[in-house]
């Protein structure tokens, strides 16, 4: 049976990319640190996904083990060597971390097997299987390198599927939306996998992707959590967030429209259809969780600040995307490592430090102005 390597055994992981091969036809073998799900993935070699609709469709993935990279470094190596694909969804902040592994385990198979294997970095990042091959091969030698790049294919993605915490007791099954999106860019005949859509460019899905999905999820959770709200479904019932999101919404639009000469109408369908999947209240998918890291969300090349920008670059309104990103400064939730950490930057440096040392934006930028005055007085 064919092989795919997944790095990341959390529920995107299980929920999505790796149901994907499975239901291919693939033997998955997930590698993580988490010790308990590696175990159960060995002992009971499958899981269910469920749809989050009324009829609560399940879906029982098959053909499935793990593998933990921390101590069974060898193990994983052998897997890289004979699988098709490599794929990963662990964030794009711990790409850095298991680069050095999958480095070795490139280095291996190119001396093993002259099958064509095929990488492709799943994370909510634009370009993100271009930063682990740049990872990747910081850990090669020239000749390794030179092979590897001959045998082995990387390939930017978009990925798309609301996975919301899980309350499944240590139960392996996962819940996800069944609205289910995975765009790999490549000109090369890749063998087929079951929910993947291959296109030549991938900037238009990938930006509209990250500055629709992300950025509205973003803006119900920051503005939910400052409301008091629990869910984002719960959020959007709440008529002036709404529209708050609906604006910002507006905003990237523009932006996308016409950066890459979209239909307006058909771009509107977009929109409409993903605020649609964020009420969907079977997923009681909790603002604190979408809004967590907000130091990463806040990024130059993220979610708020890079359609905020670009707007601002075109001549197009940017007022709603600012006030976002001033809501997403006000983000104290203290189970949140990371908005703690951002917290504990404005207490000590103030805002328009935390806007030049994340966000990179000057504090005399018109941007940064506009950002500062919704601080103020949505702190108010």
């Amino acid at each position: 049976m064919k092989k795919a390597v997944h790095f990341g055994a959390g529920n995107i992981g299980r929920g999505f990319i790796g149901a994907l091969f499975s239901q291919s036809g693939y033997n998955v073998v997930f590698v993580d640190i988490a010790d308990q799900i590696i175990n159960q993935l060995n002992e009971e070699k499958q899981y269910n996904v469920m749809l989050a609709t009324d009829e609560k469709e399940t879906i029982t993935i098959q053909n499935v083990s793990g593998l933990n990279n921390l101590n069974q470094e060898n193990e994983v190596i052998e897997a890289i060597k004979e699988a098709a694909f490599l794929t990963t969804a662990i964030g794009p902040n711990i790409l850095p971390r298991i680069a050095p592994l999958i480095a070795k385990g490139l280095a291996a198979r190119v001396q093993a097997n002259e099958e064509r294997l095929y990488v492709i970095a799943c994370e909510n990042q634009i370009s993100a299987t271009d930063l682990l091959k740049g990872y990747i091969m910081e850990h090669l030698d020239e000749a390794a390198k030179e092979k590897v790049l001959a045998n082995v294919s990387f390939l930017n993605s978009a990925v798309d599927r609301i996975v919301p915490i899980q309350n499944n007791q240590g139960s392996l099954d996962v819940l996800v939306e069944p609205y289910h999106e995975w765009v790999v860019e490549t000109s090369e005949g890749i063998p087929h996998i079951e929910g993947m859509k291959i296109v030549s460019e991938l900037a238009p899905f990938i930006e509209r992707k990250l500055f629709t999905v992300n950025t509205g999820h973003a803006v119900i959770a920051y503005f939910g959590y400052l409301a008091n709200k629990e869910t984002i479904d719960q959020t959007l019932a709440d008529e002036d967030i709404y529209n708050q999101v609906k604006a910002t919404l507006g905003e990237t639009g523009t932006y996308l429209i016409n950066q890459y000469n979209l239909d307006p109408e058909e771009h509107q369908k977009y929109i409409d259809k993903i605020i649609n999947r964020f009420q969907n209240a079977h997923l009681n998918d909790g603002v604190t969780r979408v809004g967590r890291s907000p130091i990463r969300k806040l990024g130059h090349k993220d979610r708020l600040v890079r359609p905020a920008l670009q707007a601002q670059k075109a001549g197009h309104s940017y007022t709603n995307l600012a006030k976002a990103i001033a809501a997403a400064l006000l983000f104290d939730y203290k189970e949140d490592e990371d908005a703690v950490k951002l917290q504990i930057m404005i207490q000590e440096h103030g805002v328009p430090y935390v806007l030049q040392e994340v966000c990179e934006l000057e504090e005399s930028s018109e941007l940064a102005k506009e950002i500062i005055s919704h601080y103020e007085e949505l702190k108010r």
